[in-house]
């Protein structure tokens, strides 16, 4: 049998040329992902690993006794007296103080420098021979003066600064100029990623990034002494809420969220090869069911002469294990090239990833195998069971098989059955139960595809009438054999359900947020830092000032309890805040907020049962209360929620004054002009950002585009496989049908019209898959829009109508070019050849 399998390969190897196509590409999406993160896990693990080459060991705040609201309370701890200490300990060899903070830098258009949350500030310690072992400098000198700064080589390659120019940045407000006075190289883990790194001197770290203490206080032992021993005499000096931690921690710690890292990305890569491969089955079982069809004559011959049921079984599983492990060695030598190229990718889009050999790990080989062998298997498993099934003299009476009614009977039952248990779920109210419900209704859908393939194709009908004969031979062809149809049209149906869907949720979530700014801002520009930390409020006395500003306030934020529940307490100027926010009340009115009064948002209202008039116990973060008069209830939504008074009442709480954000109404609108006013009053400021309405939409709708785009790509891959598919099946259905399109050259029908037959036949499968496809695709988006609202009230679905009639014209070119060469074979038959086949 297994001679009989390997000669059956090899006879059949052009027509098994796209299910081994459709394998390799799954299992090359997944070997490459796994080589990649492999690969960039160990590269990053390998560059992190020389930051630890310092530190022996790390003194730290203990996270974990006191909350972030107190911290600014505690008397410093990490200080020089403690450095200066643990320096002079047995066995210490050296010791470093280290500063780190938010610093902006500006390149030399003015342009925020390593993004919104990698531009990043540290200081320069020069330990023993005036060297800090951190950094190795490539020009110049480490800073040592308020007015001197050095920068990372990455970054002065990118901005084209360079020794002795002045560059602008600012930390928490106010803008500063200093000089390079040098370039240094690291292996800080935020500079590989595309940040930026900017180093001070020690005291003007310090100030600059408003710390009264060290962030840590890293000691390297001295030789032939033991981390293990070093940390014990450092834990003999440490001050409370401090702890110590060995080097070799830090760097399994490190490697652990690197490893937790590349994690997440390969989990997200390899749901959409799994996507991929699903579609390839479908392309599999209808490969191995046309083979079995087609020979099913010497099948029965085998029977025949004594083969068993198991044995034809067995004898196409043999084939399929062939197939499957060609396919996953070729999968395998082609996902090196894709991790290659996602890493040039990856650079290419400004990543910086670090350097390091390929990482060809035995567990990637063996899972290429196994999933190439075992998916292929897996899907033929069906046609070969059927085969077997098949009496030797039913065999022998007919050329090809077709399929039974009743196998379609009970297909259709058990689809159905599928669908009314998933639109049961969907009336749950617990949202897994409905994403498990639509998932369901695409299950069953898919079952249901040889049935709703005659409607669909019927429907077509009046579209194929204007082709005449070939139209109408193309639609009689599409319905003959509805299995198949339904295969080659699923594989489609399911990358365009799964885009279809995202689409309609990208775009319904972009035109929320829309509203939603328009809806609850008045204000015209919203000033914030770059990095959303608070603002130091000389800002908004800036702004307060200009002649073209009508009304401004800070919005002045913390933590506190409203009558034992948690929630945010925003400090507002309350003459202003009418003019700057629109909301919706459900009772009171915006009018009241004065003194100790407080607006409350609906949901704490209609927890608490509160409304306009009553009085609310306010407990602030200092453990300070207050009671609070509700001058009016409103509806939240993801900008404004939380409890609203004037600044008057929240600043007495505050341990530093900080401002979260500044809501400016300007006298003529917003415009070039009123913004540019914002912009120099600010000192062109690189950490702040200044937003109007459109901004703040784009900002969350470009993330949303992005993503959506990220998508696309990924799911490109299962598309590619879905056009496999189309071709492998037209190509097989042309050779099966060679007698019959050698009957209508002889009677007459030219080869563009043969041509023109394959290639209607190409298009209205793949439409019909495509019309499927949006339809679920439009229902999942329905579902997912359905669960989203419950959290962002403005969310109303919105049908993409452009993109959807863009994705069916794609459908139609994909059927064109997809029947490309199985028209061209169509078309080159000869007549009486074909004719004189079986």
């Amino acid at each position: 049998m297994f001679r009989t399998a390997l000669r059956n390969v090899l006879a059949h190897k052009a027509r098994l040329l796209m299910t081994v196509l459709a394998v390799m590409l799954g299992v090359a999406f997944v070997s490459g992902t796994l080589v990649f993160t492999d690969t960039f896990g160990s590269a990053y693990k390998n560059k992190s690993a020389k930051s630890f080459d310092h530190v022996s060991v790390a003194i730290r705040q203990d996270g974990g006794s006191h909350d972030d609201g107190q911290e600014a309370k505690q008397p410093p701890r990490l200080t020089d007296a403690l450095l200066t200490e643990a320096g002079e300990l047995p066995g210490a060899g050296s010791v470093i103080g280290t500063y780190s903070g938010f610093t902006a830098l500006a390149d030399k258009d003015g342009k925020l420098v390593g993004g919104e949350w990698g531009t990043t500030g540290a200081n320069y310690y020069p330990g023993k021979g005036g060297k800090d072992p951190r950094y190795d400098f490539a020009a110049g000198k480490a800073p040592r003066s308020a007015g001197e700064i050095a920068l990372d080589s990455r970054t002065a390659d990118r901005t084209g600064y360079g020794v002795g120019d002045t560059v602008r940045y600012s930390t928490d407000g106010p803008v500063k100029t200093a000089k390079v006075s040098g370039v240094f190289d690291t292996d800080d883990g935020s500079v590989v990623a595309g940040g930026s790194l900017v180093l001070f001197d020690n005291d003007t770290a310090r100030k600059v990034l408003g710390k009264s203490e060290y962030d840590e206080i890293d000691v390297k032992a001295a030789a032939g002494t033991s981390e293990s021993a070093l940390k014990g005499a450092v834990e003999k000096i440490l001050p409370k809420d401090t702890e110590a931690e060995t080097g070799a921690s830090l760097k399994d710690e490190q490697d652990r969220m690197i490893e937790q890292n590349t994690s997440a990305m390969s989990q997200v890569l390899l749901i959409f090869a799994g996507i991929a491969l699903f579609v390839g089955i479908f392309i599999i079982a209808n490969t191995f069911t046309m083979l079995v069809a087609q020979r099913t004559k010497e099948l029965a011959l085998m029977r025949a002469v004594g083969a068993s049921r198991r044995q034809v079984t067995r004898s196409v599983l043999i084939e399929a294990f062939i197939v499957g492990l060609v396919a996953a060695v070729a999968g395998f030598a082609l996902g090196i090239g894709v991790a290659v190229g996602l890493e040039a990718l990856m650079n290419a889009g400004g990543a910086s990833l670090p350097d390091g050999p390929l990482k060809i790990a035995p567990n990637t080989i063996l899972v290429a195998l196994l999933i190439g062998v075992v998916v292929t298997m897996l899907a033929a498993w069906l046609p070969g069971r059927r085969a077997a099934k098949i009496p030797p003299v039913a065999a022998m009476n007919s050329v090809h098989a077709s399929p039974t009614t009743r196998g379609l009977v009970v297909r259709n039952t058990i689809g159905s059955l599928i669908v009314a248990l998933g639109a049961v779920m969907l009336f749950m109210d617990d949202n897994y139960v409905k994403s498990g419900g639509a998932a369901t209704i695409l299950v069953g859908v898919i079952v249901l595809t040889p049935l709703l393939s005659r409607p669909f194709i019927a429907a077509a009908g009046p579209l194929l009438k204007p082709f005449g004969v070939t139209g109408k031979l193309s639609r009689l062809n599409s319905v003959r054999n509805p299995r198949r149809t339904a295969s080659t049209a699923s594989a489609l149906m399911i990358g365009l359900t799964l885009i279809t869907a995202m689409t309609v949720v990208a775009v319904s979530m972009g035109s929320a947020i829309n509203k939603m700014a328009t809806d609850s801002l008045k204000a015209d520009y919203a000033v914030s830092m770059a990095n959303f930390e608070p603002l130091t409020p000389k800002v908004h006395e800036q702004l307060a000032k200009l002649p073209e500003v009508e009304a401004s306030s800070a919005l002045r934020t913390t933590w506190g309890e409203a009558d034992g529940s948690n929630t945010r307490i925003t400090g507002v100027d309350p003459k202003a805040f009418d003019k700057l926010v629109g909301l919706d009340f459900t009772s009171g009115s915006i009018a009241g907020l004065k003194g100790n009064a407080a607006l409350v948002d609906k949901e704490l209202a209609d927890d608490k049962g509160l409304k306009a008039g009553d009085t609310v116990p306010v407990k602030f973060d200092d453990d300070k209360t207050a009671r609070l008069k509700v001058a009016g209830v409103y509806k939240s939504n993801e900008m404004l929620q939380g409890l609203f008074t004037p600044t008057s009442v929240v600043t007495p709480h505050l341990s530093k004054i900080q401002d979260q954000q500044v809501l400016l109404k300007m006298k003529d609108g917003a415009s070039d002009k009123a913004e540019d006013a914002v912009v120099k009053a600010l000192g062109d400021n690189p950490a702040i950002k200044i937003q109007d309405k459109d901004d703040i939409s784009n900002e969350v709708g470009g993330a949303i585009n992005l993503l959506l785009n990220m998508l696309y790509g990924l799911l490109a891959m299962a598309i590619l496989v879905a056009v496999l598919g189309v071709i492998n099946t037209l190509a097989m259905s042309v050779f099966e049908r060679k007698h019959e399109i050698g009957m209508l050259r002889a009677i007459g029908l030219d080869r563009s019209k043969i041509k023109q037959m394959v290639r209607l036949e190409s298009v209205v499968i793949s439409l019909f898959g495509a019309v499927l496809g949006v339809g679920l695709g439009l229902f999942l988006g329905w579902v997912a829009g359905d669960s989203i609202s419950g959290s962002v009230k403005t969310y109303t679905m919105e049908i993409p109508v452009g993109r959807i009639l863009l994705f069916l014209a794609i459908a139609a070119v994909v059927g064109v070019l997809a029947a490309v060469w199985p028209a061209r074979s169509a078309a080159r038959l000869n007549p009486l050849q074909a004719i004189k086949s079986d």
